[in-house]
């Protein structure tokens, strides 16, 4: 359970409980009471086992992979895999691979509906690369229609493991995964996918030492 959902949980039930004592009617707690465990759930982080094996790429949340395609960057050609989570997806973001944080970047922007194609660039955002046994990452934690607050606990420089927890988006989102050019990639449009356990892509042996 991420601590937010004891925050929310508990604050709520505290209202629930006000009301209770003011009104003397039980009803009226019922909303907050719900929406209390609501949040428990949304807020659930559940132990994932992670791949072991070299070479792996795995994503980094949970969700529906709504895109897998060629882009050009500033450093040459990647494959950009995109991940949908719903406000009923678990919403913990876990590191893709194992390696050092070589640059994080927070951005402000737009709250457009994460499934629109522009919300990869316009859309408040935090860009994550990491580099580690001759692979390199990066993964966008991107805000949706609901989210409000990115989460992103390391800091640049941290080394982290395959499938670690690194953070969370709250409500619904969109993270997208861009891998080398030549990664194998392992999911399709409309799967489903798990932070830390499913296998978005397998690295080229050339790719590491």
């Amino acid at each position: 359970m991420v601590r937010d959902g004891y925050i929310y949980a508990l604050s709520l039930l505290a209202v629930a409980a006000a009301l209770v004592w003011a009104t003397g009617a039980w009803a009226w707690s019922l909303a907050p009471v719900l929406l209390a465990a609501f949040f428990l759930w949304f807020f659930r982080d559940p132990q994932r086992t992670v791949p072991q094996e070299a070479g792996l790429i795995v994503s980094p949340g949970d969700g529906k992979v709504t895109e897998t395609t060629a882009i050009e960057t500033p450093d040459g050609p990647r494959q950009r895999v995109s991940i949908f989570l719903s406000v009923f997806d678990v919403h913990v973001n876990r590191s893709p691979i194992a390696g050092v944080l070589t640059a994080v970047s927070y951005r402000k922007g737009e709250y457009l509906n994460a499934l629109n194609p522009h919300s990869a660039d316009r859309n408040e955002q935090n860009v994550v690369t990491v580099r580690g046994d001759g692979i390199e990452v990066t993964f966008k934690q991107i805000a949706g229609l609901l989210a409000r607050r990115i989460v992103f606990r390391p800091g640049e420089g941290d080394r982290v493991e395959r499938g670690q927890r690194v953070g969370l988006i709250k409500f619904g989102s969109r993270v997208d995964v861009i891998l080398p050019a030549d990664a194998a990639l392992r999911v399709q449009v409309g799967d489903r996918v798990k932070g830390g356990a499913s296998v978005l892509a397998v690295a080229r042996e050339g790719e590491r030492p």
